[in-house]
């Protein structure tokens, strides 16, 4: 995500073209209404001399351009995380990162800079560089643009929309509001969102989407319970933590919409939407740019391809360790029973989303005894309950500092090596660029590139060859399973 964006004359002609690939990375204010746009947007062509562009919706807004209400920036795909940065743009992706998934009313730069070990000045310093705006800025515009999102597609009050979108107090957000966008948070319920009988958001994405793949791949892991998998989407149950308050219901998101994801909610979850959305656009891999990896994927890359990551990282880690040495449809089962033991009922959820996820406090607390009686061997258990009693110490946990690292930190536990601290990272991290060593699908499939007939490639070979899918390994690893 960085503040550089096309030479003028290029924005303008990407602006003409109308081209989704910019999406999400360049919006246009038009000086003669005060609106910026992104450039998929479908009104009126505005005149060159009338454009100013900007890399970020955050930008625009500083330069007191307010949202269009036809095309909705806050609609728009993120800004990629790019893998290969320096030291200084790596820290401006974290802060950024951070502060997305901000659900302090209060927060300030300090505790961010804390956050990422650095000091305030210096935060202020990367961040302005690579995002164009200051921190306070741009965690401003996100929660506005959350704030103008609920509005306009959810029935919540608009008190209960200000404490979702992160601000204090109504009287904070109404006045920012106004500020901003110079009008009332309630002119954009008139005649709109909230006269319908139920709730539901938008989240874009840059087409192409494999949505069959992505619902092809969950399908066959959705554990009983938790998860159903059907043709258009994905219902499952979910608890989170918003603003210190503790939120448990159900989700279905929906493929039924070219460019857009329908995300429905209980009414439990809205509350927590601010914290919520960040975890679906990467467990549904939403911000990624389908061009860049189907080139480094190369012949026979499917178009679209996603990495599907995940809602809970401890339940991700509870199944990749579960998934050890066993089928896929083996590892299911014994998440099932796992979930039947050990995971909480849900009231009022829909017809085969009843129970929550096991947190990590319950299995924490969990002997061996009580995990092996189903049938989960007793290595096996040893490792889930120190995974759980480790879980607020991990790096893993906290989706701090550097995959790598955080992927060492999880060799250290017992039960669990390298392979299923790689494919963790992969789908728990979201990390575009993990590659599971000593996988011999993978082995098999690289080995077959260079001599069909040859054996299976040795390690150092092995990880040699997935060098030509740099910064995309994890998505070439889906890509190879798949042609397997």
């Amino acid at each position: 995500m960085s503040s550089e964006i096309l030479p003028p004359d290029a924005a303008y002609a990407a602006l003409q073209a109308r081209d989704a690939r910019f999406d999400g990375r360049l919006y246009v204010g038009v000086t003669s209404t005060g609106i910026y746009c992104r450039p998929v947007c479908r009104v009126r062509m505005p005149r060159r001399e009338n454009c100013r562009f900007f890399a970020t919706a955050a930008q625009a807004e500083a330069a007191a351009f307010r949202p269009c209400m036809k095309c909705r920036p806050e609609l728009a795909p993120r800004p990629l995380p790019w893998t290969t940065m320096d030291a200084s743009r790596t820290l401006a992706a974290q802060a950024a990162a951070w502060l997305d998934a901000c659900d302090d009313a209060e927060a300030s730069v300090e505790q961010l800079a804390a956050h990422l070990g650095i000091t305030s000045r210096h935060l202020r310093r990367i961040f302005q560089a690579e995002h164009g705006v200051s921190p306070l800025q741009y965690l401003q515009t996100r929660r506005l643009l959350l704030a103008k999102a609920l509005l306009t597609d959810s029935t919540l009050p608009v008190q209960e929309v200000a404490y979702a979108a992160g601000f204090a107090s109504l009287r904070r957000f109404n006045a920012a509001f106004v500020e901003h966008y110079r009008l009332q948070p309630t002119a954009l319920r008139r005649g709109g969102a909230g006269a319908g009988p139920a709730s539901r958001l938008r989240l874009a994405y840059r087409q192409p989407y494999d949505a069959a793949g992505v619902l092809a791949f969950l399908a066959p892991r959705a554990v009983a319970g938790v998860e159903v998998v059907d043709g258009q989407g994905v219902t499952r149950t979910l608890a989170l933590t918003h603003a210190g308050r503790h939120h448990a219901g159900w989700l279905r998101v929906s493929f039924d919409k070219a460019g857009e994801v329908g995300v429905e909610l209980s009414p439990a979850l809205w509350p927590a939407v601010g914290s919520l959305l960040p975890l679906l656009r990467r467990w549904l891999d939403l911000d990624a740019d389908p061009q860049a990896i189907a080139a480094a994927l190369g012949e026979g890359a499917v178009p679209g391809q996603r990495l599907p990551g995940c809602v809970d990282r401890f339940e991700l880690a509870v199944r990749a360790v579960l998934g050890q040495q066993v089928t896929v449809a083996a590892a299911r089962t014994l998440a099932g029973r796992f979930v039947e033991r050990f995971g909480e009922a849900l009231a009022d959820a829909p017809a085969g989303c009843d129970r929550l996820f096991p947190t990590p406090e319950r299995i924490a607390a969990a002997t061996r005894d009580d995990i092996a009686s189903l049938g989960i061997i007793g290595r096996r258990a040893d490792s889930l309950i120190a995974l759980a009693q480790a879980w607020p110490t991990l790096a893993f946990a906290r989706r701090e500092g550097p995959p790598e690292a955080a992927a060492e930190a999880l060799t250290t536990l017992p039960g669990i090596g390298p392979w299923t601290a790689g494919y963790m990272l992969m789908r728990g991290w979201s990390w575009p660029d993990s590659f599971p060593p000593g996988d011999v699908v993978l082995r098999k499939a690289l080995g077959a590139q260079l001599d069909p007939q040859g054996p299976p490639l040795a390690p150092q070979a092995y990880l040699a060859a997935a060098e030509r899918y740099r910064p995309f390994r994890s998505y070439a690893v889906l890509h190879l399973w798949r042609h397997a």
